[in-house]
């Protein structure tokens, strides 16, 4: 496929190296391009420019931090059909809390926020040094969830996720982005706020 991946931190780098090895044909974009083409000369990408960047793509993954998602999208020209893979959380800056919860969810506001955009939430849960190194994590393959009410959308993340070598979970419509996101949070605090590490991720039993 043809993916865009906006961002060139940690997990942005992270996707373009997995899904390049994959195969899949990747461009990177980021709002310090000379960062977004170190990474894409490293992973075997294509770096290119925001504007329109999304038009030719199968799939955008926004790897940003969720406060500047919307305007990333806005910026590559992501519109209604775009399918979008949101990876983000809404983190407070101590990245101990979420900044949305219960009623909505970063998913949920992206979708708002690109009317049409064909919105899934997924690898929000896997840590950026996880992304790195593999889909296989101590014998055991790394799960993905996926919340979209685009079938479309789902089946798009489900096909990259396990051309990755990962597993994949549906869990449902997008709503229950409201569930993956604090999910996620409980990942952050086991594995940093009380120091279990990043492989302390959950695998669930039977997935």
């Amino acid at each position: 496929m043809k993916v865009l991946v906006i961002g060139a931190g940690n997990m942005g780098a992270g996707f373009v190296k997995q899904l390049a090895a994959a195969g899949h044909q990747v461009s990177v974009t980021a709002r310090d391009i000379a960062k977004a083409q170190a990474v894409a000369q490293q992973f075997g990408a294509t770096a290119v420019p925001a504007n329109n960047a999304a038009s030719t793509a199968d799939a955008v993954v926004v790897a940003t931090p969720y406060g500047e998602a919307a305007a990333a999208l806005r910026s590559v020209g992501a519109r209604a059909g775009t399918v979008v893979i949101d990876i983000t959380n809404p983190l407070t800056p101590d990245y101990m809390g979420l900044t949305l919860g219960h009623s909505t969810s970063a998913a949920e506001e992206i979708a708002q926020a690109v009317p049409g955009a064909e919105v899934v939430k997924g690898f929000n849960t896997v840590f950026a040094q996880v992304l790195a190194a593999g889909a296989n994590l101590d014998g055991q393959k790394v799960t993905v969830f996926l919340a979209s009410d685009s079938e479309r959308a789902k089946q798009t993340a489900k096909a990259l996720a396990e051309s990755m070598g990962f597993k994949t979970l549906d869990a449902g419509g997008l709503k229950n982005a409201r569930y993956l996101e604090p999910l996620a949070g409980l990942n952050i605090y086991f594995g940093y706020g009380a120091g279990l590490g990043t492989a302390v991720a959950p695998a669930w039993i039977g997935s």
